[in-house]
């Protein structure tokens, strides 16, 4: 620890070296015009602002503390606790002070006070999803690895780094307005500290896997590594397209139930399964990258201690005591200050409460197109083919919207599970709308064939604009 400390604080010394040496010689420029009788021209004007400028952008700003989330404390999840002390009691480091629940496929530890990472108080991070996809035993692992964080010294650290690194950004920023001269130390500065900075990090991310694989075994930190990696590449799609749509409409869906029917959807475990086979045979080994590759990682835990046969134990969203109440709280915490409360809402109502009031409200936007049309007529809205790709693209969501308000109007049920497509349903009877009008779009379906399909469902006649 005391070499990586040591390089962090040289690295911090030489960018405020380097930031103070060019603002004195500037400012020492302004002098040698000012006592030389030239007075105040474009080139001393120059060098003042230059000079202010660096000093403006290193000053170091006030940093606040603001929850991440809602608090997790130990009288409440006596289980999720009694883990997080006996891991901390077998790594021999201390609990953190304050555990927060946060919307990430991710877990994390900092330290919140303090001078520059030293009396500040221990904070730790646990993903709500994180939780949602691995066991007991795999979290176990994962916390153990955030627990060699603290026990490296990593936490004391990162505010050197962070504060810098924040410094060195602000300083290129506000010099790429004024001088395209002045800011080039800094881009090459910068350019070093990233890579010093981002090895030393990967370097604490091994020696946290080895610590983790010391203390309960390798076994279940690769199983948890890979599962970890596949979950956070389908998170923000689950977050983008089925979440905050949710969330706009003033509602909170069950998160952690719906990230898990998420990545439970034949197209989602499909598309992770590739994304993981990729990443194990051909990583993207970015200099700049915080974290080794997944394949690396892996590569270095199988030649430490596997441990024991990881247990087929419950998933380790089971050691809160009340997952919904946390999620009503995780849920709280994502919205602004004076935002009305978030109404609960369960996945199976979300069809009739945000998706039909969505694809009525595209259905008045192109009011124009759809007047007078039935879902019969929709051959013929398809866009031309010499529209642009935006403009078909557009089009072909607007005839999905359409469908969907029509077939919804006459009665049929919405059925949008997270993950899958949107689908209308009366009795045995099932209209996927949005892949009817993209299969319209794309001639895969004729307009023959679905005229004839219409008829047999009986819903030629009805209006596409309700």
């Amino acid at each position: 620890m005391r070499g990586r400390a040591a390089l962090a604080v040289l690295l911090t010394i030489g960018f405020y070296g380097l930031a103070l040496g060019i603002a004195g010689v500037l400012l020492f420029v302004v002098w040698l015009f000012w006592v030389n009788g030239h007075g105040v021209n474009r080139f001393s004007l120059f060098c003042l602002i230059g000079a202010g400028v660096i000093l403006w952008s290193i000053l170091p700003r006030p940093q606040r503390f603001e929850a991440p989330g809602p608090t997790l404390q130990a009288a409440e999840h006596p289980r999720l606790f009694a883990e997080l002390t006996d891991v901390a009691t077998r790594v021999g480091e201390p609990m953190p002070h304050e555990v927060y629940l946060v919307p990430d496929v991710n877990a994390g530890v900092r330290e919140r006070g303090g001078l520059m990472g030293i009396g500040g108080r221990r904070v730790m991070l646990l993903g709500l999803p994180l939780l949602t996809v691995l066991t007991i035993s795999q979290m176990r692992a994962v916390l153990a690895h955030e627990f060699g964080h603290y026990h490296g010294g990593d936490t004391r650290i990162a505010p050197w780094v962070y504060r810098t690194r924040e410094a060195i950004i602000r300083t290129i920023r506000h010099l790429s307005g004024s001088s395209s001269v002045l800011h080039l130390p800094f881009v090459w500065y910068g350019n070093l500290f990233l890579r010093v900075t981002q090895a030393i990090s990967r370097r604490q991310e091994y020696l946290a896997d080895a610590l983790a694989a010391r203390t309960v075994g390798a076994r279940s930190l690769i199983d948890g590594l890979r599962i970890i990696f596949g979950a956070a590449e389908a998170y923000p799609s689950y977050w983008r397209s089925e979440i905050v749509p949710v969330l706009s409409a003033g509602y909170l869906p069950p998160i952690a139930d719906g990230f898990d029917q998420f990545l439970r959807q034949p197209a989602i475990v499909d598309e992770v399964t590739r994304i993981t086979k990729e990443e194990m045979t051909a990583p993207n080994n970015d200099p700049l990258d915080s974290h080794p590759s997944l394949p690396d990682r892996i590569k270095a835990l199988n030649a430490l201690p596997p441990g024991p046969e990881p247990p087929a134990d419950p998933m380790a969203l089971s050691l809160l005591a009340d997952g919904a109440a946390m999620e009503r709280g995780l849920g709280a915490s994502l919205m602004k200050p004076g935002t009305p409360a978030l109404r609960p809402l369960a996945w199976d109502d979300v069809g009739i409460q945000v998706l039909i009031p969505s694809w009525e409200g595209r259905v008045k936007q192109d009011a124009q197109l759809l007047s007078g049309q039935t879902v019969a007529d929709l051959p013929g809205l398809a866009a031309p083919s010499t529209s642009d790709e935006t403009s078909r693209r557009a089009r072909t969501v607007s005839m999905g919207a359409a469908l969907a308000v029509a077939l919804a109007s006459a009665g049929w049920s919405v059925d949008a599970l997270p993950g899958a497509p949107p689908i209308l349903r009366r009795a045995s009877d099932i209209v996927e709308p949005f892949r009817v009008a993209q299969e319209l779009a794309s001639g895969e379906l004729s307009a023959q064939a679905w005229g004839e399909r219409c008829t047999a469902l009986g819903i030629g006649e009805l209006r596409l604009n309700v």
